[in-house]
């Protein structure tokens, strides 16, 4: 539990220095641009060369590329039906799929399945929640940021001159293996500092009364993350053929609260940072309770794990 307590404890301090007016207004989006230029590049530089695809563990790659399509196609319905705005449609389309699946999901496949599960934990969260971040996501960014009427041309410009691209595209061609120690470590705590300046900049953001259509997307983003996901998750694993650890370990994957660093991207945009802040930090709270429910039935339907 010590990470869900290191995230709360992170945005309760951010919220406590929003209330005391310490910092200027701008501090949150500062924060996020810092991240976004320095500190998400630096992850993907020092990760993506590491990707190793496995076809034994392929439930769990398909897995998330699966729950983000029937997540676009429900929330697209949702947004027609409900009349959404359009930084509230791409909110859900963001932070639904994507969830905290390395900074929570790591520690908490460890404590509930034991060490030797980790690895399954890092296949989903690579091939699934990372390379996600990289495609989907910027393309999001890039379609929604734009305005009512975006145009291929300028989307295109936005994702291209966008500092995680760039790292991707370095990273896919050149790898990381020419770095120096030197410039390898100061990657390292680039990378190091993207959850606590995240994590401050959402509670610095981060308000409880929210307008009424962002009430709605809340509900909907809660309800889809931490209900609908993990739920279609063990259907897809059972589909799939997935056993034990594998299919386990997706369920509780998927289960995960909203991802911290896509709530940042879509802040940088200026994509309903409020309703962002608040479906992380709630999504926290609640998964606490849920996560554990999940791993139960999940253990229920595919037998003893381990």
């Amino acid at each position: 539990m010590s990470a869900y307590f290191t995230i709360i404890g992170l945005i309760a301090a951010g919220w406590g220095l929003a209330r005391l007016s310490i910092l200027p207004e701008t501090t949150p989006e500062v924060l996020n641009k810092f991240v976004i230029t320095l500190c998400l590049p630096a992850v993907i530089l020092i990760h993506v060369p590491t990707l190793e695809p496995s076809w034994q563990l392929l439930p769990l790659v398909l897995i998330p590329w699966l729950l983000l399509a029937a997540t676009v196609l429900v929330v697209l319905g949702l947004s027609r039906w409900l009349s959404l705005r359009r930084d509230v449609t791409a909110t859900l389309l963001v932070l639904i799929p994507l969830g905290n699946t390395s900074f929570l999901g790591f520690p908490l496949v460890e404590a509930l399945l034991g060490p030797e599960a980790i690895r399954l934990a890092v296949v989903y969260d690579q091939f699934g929640s990372f390379l996600i971040v990289c495609t989907h996501v910027l393309f999001v960014v890039g379609w929604y940021g734009e305005g009512d009427n975006p145009d291929w041309r300028s989307m295109g410009a936005t994702i291209i001159s966008f500092p995680p691209f760039i790292a991707l595209i370095f990273a896919l061609l050149f790898g990381n293996g020419w770095m120096p120690a030197s410039l390898m470590s100061l990657t390292e705590r680039f990378a190091d500092m993207l959850l606590p300046l995240v994590t401050i900049a959402i509670g610095l953001a981060l308000q409880l009364r929210l307008v009424p259509d962002y009430r709605v997307g809340l509900m909907v983003g809660l309800a889809g993350k931490l209900l609908a996901l993990p739920g279609l998750a063990l259907l897809l694993a059972w589909a799939l053929g997935a056993e034990g650890d594998i299919a386990v370990v997706a369920t509780i994957e998927s289960g995960m609260p909203s991802m911290i660093t896509a709530a940042a991207l879509l802040a940088s945009a200026r994509l309903a940072p409020a309703l962002g802040s608040a479906l992380v930090a709630w999504g926290v709270v609640i998964s606490a309770m849920t996560v554990p429910l999940w791993f139960w039935l999940a253990t229920l339907v595919f037998g003893e794990t381990g």
